[in-house]
This record gives structure tokens, C-alpha cells and sequence, in this order.
């Protein structure tokens, strides 16, 4: 087993953001805004000594039970290669036993449809739960929208929007909304309106000091503020993040006031716009249900980011292997009990 030590970052660095496979969550900036989680990061290299499979590794000492090991979106190497993935598994496993972890869990940037990864690594040792339908059920969402903007211009985006976002951007043009690249001293306006947003919606949120973490590891580089702003006020925000080949819609929020300007299609676009004239392949919106319903709570979000003409990705699901069984049956229950007094809670704090 190869850890990658601070010397190498740079390599490693390089070596992510140049790869297809690609995800800002296997990058060390995203490492140090999950502060309270440890990190390692397991390379594979080739009879170069150069880099060519990756994982990065998420270690939480739970109270009670020990250790959780949690993998966000990798691995990063050639998914179809076995003796890699099955080398990268042994290490896993062994940097597992090293941290005394209770049980693995990993949410790889693999779509669901690649059967030929998900046979190799049931036959490294992983389970599969493919499960998993609403946000409460994963730590990542398993369904996404991707906008695949790879050598397309802007009017060849545009014009493959559905004819209500077209509008709806427009409308906002119209209407007089400002979209203006914020700074860290934003972000207090784009939190107070999350909450506004969360309590509309019925989900919690990130503290500021969250947001600050990550405008401090991430800008300029990698995350983008942008605010709406109509009447000379702040009424929507989105942060995105950037790495490699992509950008990812992480967080948005709008105001209860004036939300028939259209303030968050704009936002969109903008950000579209900036994909484009930095030669990104990918646009991803990130998570939606993959409960199809219009009388879903949550099908208001599908439709929004349908309207893209974004493809509906939908991942391999939960890659796992439970060290010690029983104690992570329990602690799934535990776990359920807690969300379910924090919502209550939340819910009695927002009335």
C-alpha cells in the first residue's frame, strides 16, 4: 500500500485533473474542507513510478463504534481494469484494517449501466446496494443531471433548452436581474437566504462558517459564487465547484421575494456560459429523485434541471463491505433515530 504524502500533491494533483474520470471530491482542496474527517489517499503506480490509479479516502471515528470509511466518487483509474481495481481493493482493505474501521462505504462516478465494473468489483470483495431512490438514502446523491457541453458553442447549448427555460432566461434579462461573481463577504447573504430556502423546502443547512471553509480552500481555483441580484438586492445564489473536466451546481438558494424574475435560470446560464468558454466536457446539476412523479415533492427540482436538456444520470449506487456486521446494523439504526429527531427538531426551530 502506497499513500500519497505531501510531497506529491502536486503529481497527484495533475494526474486527477487531467483524467476523464475526474471528481473534485477525490481532490485534496475537498480533503481539507471535510474537516472533521481524516484523509488518506491510496495510489497505484506503473513501472514508472508514475501515478495511474487513485482513491481517496474519508476516515470518521463514529462514537461507540469506531471507525467509517467513506470513498466519495472514486476510484480514479481505468474502471476496467481488474488488476488494478483489485489491487487498489487490497489496499483499501488494508489501509481499513490499519485505521480499525467498522465498515466501508464507497459512491463511485460510474454509471449504473456498466455492468462489466460492477462484476469485477463484486468479485473484489464489494457488495452493491442499488437501492437507494431519495436524498436521505445515500451521502451522494445517486441520481443526477449532466449537460454534456464537450466542443458545443453557446447558441448550440441554448438552443437545446426546452422552450420554458428559454423563456424563463430570457424573462430574467428582461425583468432587470444582475448576476455578479461574489466574494467571501457574499457569502453572508448567500447563507441567510439558504435558510430561507431550507425552510421553504423542508431540508437543513450548512452553517456559514462551512461556506467560508470552502471559499477558503477552493477560490480561486475551483468554486464560484455567483449572486442574482434584483432592485440592487441579493434574491438567489449558487456555488459551484470546478475541476478538470467538469463543473458541478453544489449549492443554490433563492429568496421567497421576487422569484418571478427568474433569478435562478439566469444564474445557470451564466455559469453554462463560463463551462463553455473554459472548454469544459461537463456540466453536471447534481442530485435529483429517482422517484419520476409529478405529485413528488421533489419533482419541481427534476423538471428545473430537465429543462437543460441535461441527460438523467443514474449511478452504480453503494459499494460496501462491512467489516464487523453486526455492530453496522446497529449503528444504521442509531443513525435513523438521530435523523429523525434532527428533523424534528429542524422542523420546530423553522416554525
Amino acid at each position: 500500500m502506497k499513500l500519497l504524502d505531501k510531497k506529491r500533491e502536486n503529481e497527484y494533483r495533475h494526474f486527477l485533473e487531467s483524467n476523464e474520470r475526474c471528481n473534485f471530491q477525490q481532490s485534496t482542496e475537498w480533503a481539507d474542507v471535510k474537516e472533521n474527517w481524516e484523509n488518506e489517499i491510496i495510489i497505484v503506480e506503473d513501472e514508472k513510478g508514475e501515478i495511474i490509479a487513485s482513491v481517496s479516502t474519508l476516515i470518521r471515528k463514529i462514537p461507540i463504534f469506531g471507525n467509517l470509511m467513506y470513498i466519495p466518487r472514486g476510484p480514479i483509474c481505468d474502471i476496467h481494469d481488474e488488476k488494478v481495481l483489485r489491487k487498489l481493493t487490497d489496499d483499501i482493505k488494508e489501509l481499513a484494517k490499519l485505521k480499525k474501521v467498522f465498515t466501508l462505504e464507497m459512491e463511485p462516478d460510474i454509471e449504473s449501466s456498466d455492468e462489466k465494473f460492477k462484476k469485477i468489483m463484486l468479485r473484489c470483495g464489494f457488495k452493491l446496494n442499488d437501492k437507494a431512490k431519495t436524498f436521505s438514502e445515500a451521502i451522494n446523491p445517486r441520481y443526477v443531471f449532466r449537460l454534456n457541453i464537450k466542443d458545443k458553442t453557446e447558441e448550440e447549448v441554448f438552443n437545446k433548452f426546452y422552450s420554458k427555460t428559454r423563456y424563463n432566461i430570457r424573462l430574467a434579462e428582461k425583468k432587470g436581474v444582475i448576476i455578479k461573481e461574489g466574494t467571501k463577504r457574499d457569502l453572508k447573504d448567500f447563507e441567510e437566504i439558504m435558510k430561507v430556502t431550507g425552510k421553504r423546502d423542508n431540508f437543513m443547512t450548512r452553517p456559514l462558517s462551512y461556506f467560508e471553509r470552502m471559499y477558503d480552500y477552493l477560490v480561486p481555483n475551483h468554486m464560484k459564487l455567483m449572486m442574482a441580484y434584483y432592485e440592487g438586492k441579493p434574491i438567489a445564489g449558487i456555488i459551484d465547484i470546478m475541476y478538470g473536466n467538469k463543473i458541478w451546481y453544489l449549492y443554490g438558494a433563492s429568496s421567497n421575494e421576487h422569484r418571478n424574475v427568474m433569478p435562478n435560470y439566469l444564474l445557470q446560464w451564466e455559469m453554462i456560459k463560463y463551462a463553455i468558454k473554459n472548454k469544459k466536457d461537463i456540466y453536471d446539476f447534481r442530485g435529483v429523485s429517482g422517484i419520476v412523479d409529478k405529485n413528488d415533492p421533489q419533482y419541481g427540482l427534476y423538471r428545473f434541471k430537465k429543462g437543460f436538456d441535461a441527460q438523467f444520470t443514474e449511478f452504480v449506487g453503494e459499494l460496501y463491505i462491512h467489516f464487523k456486521p453486526l455492530r453496522y446494523k446497529i449503528y444504521k439504526i442509531a443513525e435513523r433515530m438521530y435523523k429523525n429527531i434532527a428533523g424534528i427538531k429542524t422542523k420546530i426551530t423553522q416554525k
